[in-house]
């Protein structure tokens, strides 16, 4: 009885014994089950849950003596007490290989594609490859040459990204390669390469396909340092005032109404991204739904095919077992950390990581664990900065880069920033972009708070020097002093509605309308505009110029009442500058009015 006792962690397990270890039911609270087990079981190891011959995919989340608690990936209706169990001796795994790209999967990376009706049949399980399809080889390394876990061995094209065949991450040591298979078609199934261990002549077989656990990050890179190339999304609120890098973390939380699907879309759509994978995590049906209909649609602005080409959807509603969620998560993490390996640049977007909290605290409450603030769990921090940190900017073992840029949304109830799961993403992700239910009210999108959102990236020594060489010296500053502007405007305008139109000084009035000629022209844009939606880091370079430099120029007004009538006639002049190609004769020509605008009023 003692072997029960043994929690081992690792991707895959040695079983103590030849045959696989079983179980029985002992107790169902929900969609945690409770199983007796008469062997060896490992800590967030798969077990199967035969009821009524439909076999039911679980996760243990938590051994005791002879006791097993497994979280059910499905519905546990008509489960019962003796049911058996089988373990499986192996973590929940992703099946990573060519022909992910532009798949619609579920939270345990089944093809939604594959599945027959309109719900989901339980127990029913897909394989997320397509085994038979034939993929164009061509090899990369030679016969002879040391490789070790993640080596590029080949290339294939998947949507006409190069899609590369690797070591299998799970191979800790130095292979050479004994056999490569030539320039040819083959599918995910045919061995490719065979690999001798260098110590003890050990051989391996190599497919296309791997397994990976989901739980378990993946670590095959020289280095791993802080992030600092600037990761462009045509979204002047984030490239601007509060950057996000390659490899960077940030978080979107906003009521309901707020613009966060929208902001998403833009940015799945305009980042420079070459891979962009989307996980619904426990959202409402009709939002995946929307994702489904809209994202096939989307022209990708870089290439001018459909983005879905490169687009991977990881699909977890509401009304889904709250397990999948969790799941949901690591298997769209796990799969971004695998074209990492590649060499590629990979946009991860989670809606909502609320969703994913909530599902925690569910099994935290049902397995009686002490509660944290809100009943949320006590590790919930622990858990959210282990999940965030998967995500950087790595130089591979071959000296290539490759990068995994997460964002993820949060949905505080009732708008309330002060909850627990947004402060303790607070606390690891690099980027905060707070959307306002005011800003939303008053129809100025993105509705993102310039004043309480930062990039903590702007900090960075690294990222400055990037910048610089990209955007011009001192543009750091000239984001602080943007900031200070709109800081200014926004006490100044307190004190407007508090004192009125003519109870403050004409100079507050101009400083006022100076911090809304930033948020007009730089921070508003639309969206559904096809010039305005996306703009280059040369662009925004410029207007942030013309900008600041308007906001140093002194002007004169005889009374205040002039004042909003003028910049209201700037502020028009700009937008439709917003709305024309860069430096096209459009866009030349309200420049002009613009010049002459200033110098009507220009001190």
């Amino acid at each position: 009885m003692q072997q029960f006792d043994i929690i081992i962690t690792f991707a895959r397990i040695e079983l103590i014994h030849q045959m696989a270890t079983t179980g029985i039911v002992k107790g169902i609270v929900s969609n945690l089950v409770t199983i007796e087990v008469n062997g060896p079981v490992a800590q967030n190891e798969i077990c199967f849950i035969n009821v009524g011959g439909t076999r039911l995919m679980s996760e243990v989340i938590k051994v005791i003596g002879a006791s097993a608690y497994a979280q059910v990936f499905e519905s546990t209706r008509g489960m019962r007490i003796g049911d058996e169990v089988e373990f499986m001796g192996h973590m929940l795994e992703v099946t990573l290989g060519p022909g992910m790209l532009s798949k619609n999967y579920d939270g345990l990376q089944n093809d939604l594609d594959k599945m027959d009706g309109v719900f989901l049949k339980r127990g029913a399980y897909t394989y997320p490859l397509d085994e038979d399809k034939l993929w164009k080889f061509e090899p990369l390394a030679s016969v002879g040459d040391s490789v070790s876990a993640g080596a590029w061995l080949g290339v294939v094209d998947e949507n006409h990204q190069a899609h590369k065949i690797m070591v299998p991450f799970v191979l800790t040591r130095e292979y050479r390669i004994k056999e490569l298979k030539p320039a040819g078609d083959y599918t995910v199934k045919d061995t490719i390469a065979i690999l001798e261990d260098i110590e003890d002549g050990h051989e391996v077989a190599v497919t296309m396909e791997q397994k990976w656990p989901v739980k378990k990050a993946i670590t095959c890179y020289r280095e791993k340092p802080r992030p600092f190339r600037l990761l462009e999304t045509g979204v002047r609120v984030i490239d601007t005032l509060n950057p996000i890098v390659e490899g960077g973390t940030g978080f979107i939380p906003g009521p309901f109404g707020t613009g966060k699907t929208v902001l998403q879309h833009a940015i799945s759509k305009q980042a420079e991204a070459d891979i962009v994978i989307i996980a619904a995590c426990g959202e409402r049906a009709n939002e995946v739904v929307e994702v489904f209909k809209e994202f096939p649609e989307l022209i990708d602005p870089h290439t001018g095919r459909h983005l879905m080409e490169r687009t991977i959807i990881i699909a977890n509603t509401s009304n889904m077992p709250v397990a999948a969620r969790e799941a949901s998560v690591y298997t769209a993490m796990t799969i971004a950390e695998y074209y990492r390996s590649m060499g590629l640049k990979v946009m991860l977007m989670a809606d909502s990581t609320s969703r994913w909290a909530q599902a925690l605290r569910e099994m935290s409450n049902r397995l009686e664990e002490l509660p944290g603030p809100d009943a949320f769990p006590m590790d919930l921090s622990a858990i959210v900065a282990n999940f965030y940190a998967r995500a950087g900017f790595v130089y591979l073992n071959n000296g290539a880069t490759g990068s995994v840029t997460f964002i993820g949304t949060v949905s505080p109830a009732g708008g309330n920033l002060k909850e627990p799961v947004t402060e303790n993403t607070k606390k690891v992700a690099r980027c905060f972009y707070a959307l306002e239910q005011e800003r939303a009210d008053r129809k100025r999108y993105p509705a993102v708070n310039p004043i309480d959102s930062y990039s903590k990236y702007l900090e960075y020594p690294e990222f400055n020097e990037y910048i610089s060489a990209r955007a011009g010296l001192g543009w750091v500053d000239k984001i602080n002093e943007l900031k200070r502007r709109l800081v200014q405007g926004k006490e100044i305008a307190e004190q407007i509605n508090i004192l009125g139109d003519d109870g403050v000084p004409t100079e507050y009035h101009i400083t006022f309308w100076k911090s809304e000629l930033i948020d007009f022209v730089i921070l508003q844009q639309d969206a559904f505009d096809a010039i305005d939606c996306n703009t280059s880091l040369e662009r925004q370079e410029y207007m942030v110029n013309r900008i600041i430099d308007i906001c140093n120029t002194d002007f004169a007004f005889d009374d205040f009442s002039e004042v909003a009538g003028y910049f209201k006639e700037v502020i028009n002049a700009f937008k439709q500058m917003n709305y024309a190609e860069y430096q096209s004769e459009g866009f030349n020509e309200f420049s002009l009015k613009v010049e002459e605008l200033i110098k009507q009023r220009a001190k």
